[in-house]
């Protein structure tokens, strides 16, 4: 499965989020870290980032960037929001961010940012046929977006985030009546737009996203902040929300502090990022607040999947897809049916990456054999797989190293008949590593080529359901393909025996 990592590098903390994705399956967490900065106390003062609250997202970023480096992350995308979109010296520390994650740092708009919240969303906790109203809180802005039918229908960015809005308009601790009156007058102009846009209602649920939400349903349902991953589909209604607005804006920051729910730092900015939720919620006429525990990283790192990014490193380069073809050309192979059996193994190797858990570029390989398999051919029928072996072994490959050949060959030399042993000669050239990719892969590269037993490129597509003890291949094909179905059920004989699950065929047509 590929992996990803995300980093949200927002106006009052930085997030970082690695995961593992498999299709039609929820990501797995591999690791996820928060730090507070308040990046963004500086720009809402005077617009300028300082060199302090730099120097410390920086090395926030570098700490960070080494814990999903470890983890052989394929595809990595960093962004930053509302505070460094106002800093008048952005440049600069996006070129230092970048440089401490050793990767590009993006500026993104707040439609991109609302996008992408709503993707988390969607992702984590699917909404398919309902009408949703998506409130995320964040430390410079807030972010407003209507999801209908699981699609982001309209979206909003204001300036109404919690450590901005502490900087404007609260002076004191705690606040005066008059700096509260203030600071509701200018959330409630800020949400005249949106409201006049999208209306108020009717709803089928309204969520609220980020660490404000978080604070604000934990506190209602008296979960401590120790335990406040359970608070993730927990809800609040108006009346509980005004309620707890009312006795933190009464409080003081050490009483704040001692609030169930409340972090130290959180309590600095609850009130104002409070005040935001509960106008929301009285403006927009909202149902109960149901808070996700989805956010930026999360919609960053389901669209990295979408896009398949990484991917490509399971593929042959432009170059290397050249040189197997010519190679596969030069041996008298069947280049459609070559080309039609990569396909296939390319598609096994992805559907498969949960069950065989190999490195991406291991991709490459089996495609590569995919087009070789059959190139001993050229010396005789009989044994044709151990010719192709000694073929490619010895073949002239640029743009594959001797080891990567080797694989390859090795791949060619069990595409049929005997598995893999250890008293093979051919095998004592590998690595133990290296055995046990060949193991993995020699069943995929079977049942690809197997599915084009006709060589008449039969079926169209293949889609893999990975179950408990189980898998299932459907395979969708408008011609005939029982010979296609009769040798692929002998090589799923072959992939039990190696994956020690039970691989069944089933035919869709289409």
């Amino acid at each position: 499965m590929p992996r990803y990592a995300a980093i949200d590098i927002g106006s009052n903390s930085v997030r970082m989020l690695a995961a593992e994705v498999a299709p039609g399956a929820p990501a797995r967490i591999l690791a996820a870290e928060r730090q507070v900065t308040r990046l963004g106390e500086g720009v809402f003062r005077n617009g300028f980032l300082t060199s302090e609250a730099m120097d410390f997202a920086c090395a926030t970023l570098t700490s960070m960037a080494r814990i999903y480096q470890q983890l052989d992350v394929v595809g990595v995308r960093a962004v930053a929001t509302s505070a460094v979109r106002d800093a008048r010296n952005q440049a600069e520390f996006l070129q230092r961010a970048s440089d401490a994650i050793g990767a590009p740092v993006e500026l993104v708009s707040g439609q991109e940012e609302a996008r992408l919240i709503h993707l988390g969303v969607q992702t984590r906790w699917p909404h398919p046929k309902q009408r949703v109203l998506i409130i995320d809180i964040g430390g410079g802005s807030a972010e407003l977006i209507l999801s209908e039918q699981g699609r982001m229908t309209a979206a909003f960015s204001r300036p109404l985030g919690a450590v901005r809005l502490r900087e404007a308009f609260l002076k004191h601790d705690p606040p005066e009546p008059a700096e509260l009156h203030r600071l509701d007058e200018y959330i409630e102009e800020k949400l005249a737009g949106p409201i006049q846009r999208i209306g108020t209602g009717p709803w089928d649920r309204a969520i609220a996203t980020s660490a404000t939400a978080s604070a604000v349903v934990c506190a209602v349902n008296r979960i401590p902040r120790s335990r406040r991953d359970s608070a993730d589909r927990l809800r609040a209604t108006a009346p509980q929300v005004r309620k707890f607005f009312d006795a933190v804006s009464r409080r003081d920051l050490n009483a704040r502090r001692k609030l169930t729910g409340i972090g130290p730092r959180r309590a600095e900015i609850i009130i104002p990022g409070a005040a935001v939720l509960v106008r929301a919620m009285r403006d927009f006429r909202l149902p109960p607040i149901w808070y996700s525990d989805a956010g930026v990283r999360d919609g960053v790192i389901a669209d990295l999947a979408a896009r398949r990014v990484g991917q490509e490193l399971t593929q042959l380069s432009r170059e290397q897809r050249r040189v197997v073809e010519d190679t596969a050309r030069h041996y008298g192979v069947q280049v459609k049916h070559a080309r039609k059996v990569a396909s296939l193994a390319h598609t096994l190797f992805d559907s498969f990456q949960s069950l065989h858990e190999l490195p991406p570029n291991t991709g490459r390989l089996l495609e590569a054999a995919a087009y070789l398999h059959d190139t001993g051919h050229y010396v005789s029928d009989t044994r044709h797989h151990k010719h192709s072996y000694y073929l490619v072994a010895n073949s002239d490959m640029p743009g594959f190293t001797d080891r990567e050949r080797l694989l390859i060959a090795n791949l060619c030399r069990y595409h049929r008949r005997a598995l893999p042993a250890p008293i093979h000669d051919n095998l004592q050239l590998l690595s133990a590593e290296e055995r046990r990719t060949v193991d993995l892969l020699h069943p995929l590269l079977r049942l690809a080529d197997s599915l084009d037993r006709s060589h008449d490129q039969r079926v169209e597509s293949l889609e893999c359901q990975i179950h408990d003890d189980t898998v299932v291949l459907h395979i969708r094909a408008a011609a005939d393909t029982d010979l296609e179905e009769w040798a692929g059920e002998k090589a799923a004989e072959i992939f039990h025996k190696v994956y020690q699950r039970p691989l069944s065929l089933v035919r869709v047509r289409s």
